[in-house]
């Protein structure tokens, strides 16, 4: 009796309750498809979306997305990324679903903006989200939208949340239900209520500029951090 009460004490202090799993297993692209307008005239453009050195990278161009081949609600995905060369664009897209349906390349989602002095800020992709201070974090609410030439862009909250270039940023998203908040280096940089989407798959952009990634987890959340 003793050693099958101590064999529960075990289980429940070494099994985490909510367990965190890595999308990306440092080899190949298992569990992700690629989605490049450009290989479909010509099937032998190279794939933007590569493993070097046990980190995935995206090469910029030509544009597309790695899209997870599984759809995810309520969790908390933390990305480690940098720069690989000069500043530029990239993003991780959340909630995505039909894809192409912006431009012919971006896939129905929210964006979380990657971009130089730029992270965190939210882009409406077909989906939109309301954040406090909207009008001066967005612009005049009669040009909202989420296509088109709308104001698709929300600004996040803060300044100088990247570290220099070179270095890895850590960018933690919680989405649960229609809420989605996001830390730039620990700093809370936007959080977002009443988004038209609460599941999808998630995405990552080749949008111009190299960037590696070293951590891509995931883990299922009940609840948002203050």
């Amino acid at each position: 009796m003793k050693l099958y009460a101590a064999l529960v004490l075990f289980i429940a202090f070494s099994t985490p309750v909510l367990a965190q799993k890595s999308l990306f297993n440092g080899k190949d692209l298992k569990g992700w498809h690629v989605d490049v307008p450009a290989m479909d005239k010509k099937p032998d453009t190279i794939n933007p979306f590569i493993v070097r050195n046990g980190m995935l990278v995206s090469l910029g161009t030509p544009g597309g997305h790695l899209i997870t081949d599984k759809t995810y609600k309520n969790y908390q995905l933390t990305v480690q990324y940098r720069f690989a060369g000069k500043p530029g664009n990239c993003g991780v897209l959340v909630h995505a679903s039909t894809p192409r349906a912006l431009y012919g390349m971006f896939p129905k989602s929210l964006e979380v903006q990657m971009q130089h002095k730029d992270a965190g800020d939210f882009w409406c992709i077909e989906e939109d989200i309301t954040v406090p201070d909207m009008v001066a974090r967005r612009g005049p609410k009669e040009n909202w939208g989420v296509n088109g030439d709308k104001l698709r862009r929300i600004k996040n909250l803060t300044d100088g949340s990247e570290k220099p270039l070179g270095e890895w940023n850590t960018m933690i998203i919680q989405c649960l239900n229609n809420e989605v908040k996001v830390w730039v280096n620990g700093a809370l940089v936007n959080d977002g209520t009443n988004c038209t989407a609460s599941s999808g798959q998630i995405a990552l952009q080749a949008e111009g500029s190299e960037v590696e990634f070293k951590q891509l987890d995931i883990k299922p959340i009940k609840e948002l951090s203050k």
